[in-house]
């Protein structure tokens, strides 16, 4: 794309130029030979003023006298009635501008001039144009250049965040380019991820009910199958059966519910990853947010721990964090990773005013927000958290401390896990 903008804007000034430097040429020679013939009928007529002052007064007209009275040294040639006709200066060849003038005693006065002059002065304003549409050309060049960049970076961004948006990454960026299609693209994008990521929230929340809510009417279910196979009793087949059906109809219910009404998650699916790598890809990706806004965020802590959750997940809580204080706090962000019992925590501070006291514990809440929240939040970061059976909390609000709280032992339970006050 860049070339081709540089290739259609060089083109375009090209034609330009052509155009104009063809009009401009035809238009500057008539009025430069316009000039010349112009110039050489005014000699003519000053030699005819002067040479009909001399006879007047008497006053011999030879050609030395006519030679200092013309300055120009241009070829002239003087016929006075009754006299040889005089001439002064050197004759042009062929094809020189000429003009004539009468004077009052019947003198004829005829001054000539060579054509180079005209062709001297057409080939400087060439020159001149010339010049001035190699300057055109190259700032032409230069701003298409220039104007290739401010699209195609933009176009490369937006391209790289539709892909991350199309591998599982619902973070919005809040990148502005100053172009408005451009912008608008982003906000669309922006948009999109929001929504994906509530939908994310939304399809974790019921897996985790219906595993939840599901597991105990199905193994009910396949207890009375299992009764009903082990029996050849046409009347107990038939009180199972009967059994089994109402079973169905409840568990038709739980799932119509679980359609509608999605409730907070307190378990869900996870691995046993390497905790170490979430926090420095997460490092990675923000370093150059914080280093353009002249901010640091640094990392510290115990190091080769191992959790248990999603990773994916878990990246997404952080980034909730990361770029929570990016938004709304100050100075240097750092993330503190330690132990607690048998949970692994990052802690996430930083140096601003914290969270505002009339917020407390509600900036958990979905819409409280103490200024224009963005991203996925910090109500959807819980959600997040709590779907992989972790749990993220407030430790304190100046300066603040988000706490991520994730499981070190594979299915370890909500209640089991320690509190924090």
């Amino acid at each position: 794309m860049r070339r081709r903008l540089i290739h259609s804007t060089l083109a375009a000034v090209l034609v330009v130029i052509a155009v104009f430097l063809v009009s401009l040429v035809i238009v500057e020679t008539r009025t430069i030979t316009s000039s010349a013939q112009q110039n050489v009928k005014s000699e003519a007529i000053r030699l005819a003023s002067f040479v009909d002052g001399r006879l007047i007064g008497g006053e011999p007209v030879n050609p030395d006298i006519l030679a200092q009275q013309s300055g120009t040294k241009r070829y002239a040639r003087i016929e006075i009635p009754g006299r040889a006709p005089i001439e002064i200066g050197d004759r042009p060849g062929d094809g020189a501008i000429e003009a004539s003038a009468t004077g009052e005693r019947g003198e004829t006065v005829t001054v000539e001039a060579p054509r180079s002059i005209i062709t001297r002065e057409v080939g400087r304003s060439l020159l001149i144009n010339g010049g001035v549409a190699v300057i055109a050309v190259v700032a032409a060049v230069l701003l298409a250049v220039r104007q290739g960049n401010r699209l195609a970076a933009p176009l490369t961004d937006l391209a790289e965040t539709a892909e991350r948006l199309g591998s599982g990454d619902p973070r919005p960026r809040h990148r502005r380019y100053g172009v408005p299609e451009l912008d608008r693209v982003a906000d669309v994008l922006d948009a999109s991820a929001e929504r994906i990521a509530r939908m994310l929230t939304a399809e974790r929340r019921l897996a985790a009910d219906a595993s939840h809510q599901l597991r105990t009417p199905l193994t009910a279910l396949s207890m009375r199958l299992e009764e009903i196979s082990a029996t050849d009793d046409p009347a107990t087949v038939k009180e199972e059966a009967n059994i089994a059906l109402a079973q169905v109809e409840r568990l038709t219910d739980v799932v119509e519910r679980l359609l509608t009404n999605s409730r907070d998650p307190r378990t869900g699916s996870a691995i046993v990853f390497d905790l170490d790598e979430v926090v420095k890809q997460q490092m990675a990706e923000w370093r150059s947010a914080y280093r353009s806004a002249g901010r640091a965020l640094v990392s510290s802590g115990k190091q080769g721990l191992t959790a248990v959750g999603t990773p994916g997940a878990v990246a997404q809580v952080l980034a909730a964090l990361i770029e929570n204080s990016l938004m709304h706090g100050g100075g240097t962000v750092a993330l503190r990773t330690r132990v607690t019992g048998n949970q692994a925590v990052i802690e996430v501070t930083d140096e601003g005013p914290g969270v505002p006291s009339e917020l407390g514990a509600r900036i958990f809440e979905r819409a409280i927000s103490g200024r224009n929240s963005t991203g996925i939040g910090l109500a959807v970061a819980r959600d997040l958290a709590e779907a992989d059976g972790g749990r993220l909390e407030m430790l304190q609000q100046h300066p603040p401390v988000f706490a991520l709280f994730l499981s070190r032992v594979a299915g370890q339970r909500p209640e089991d896990r320690p509190t924090i006050r």
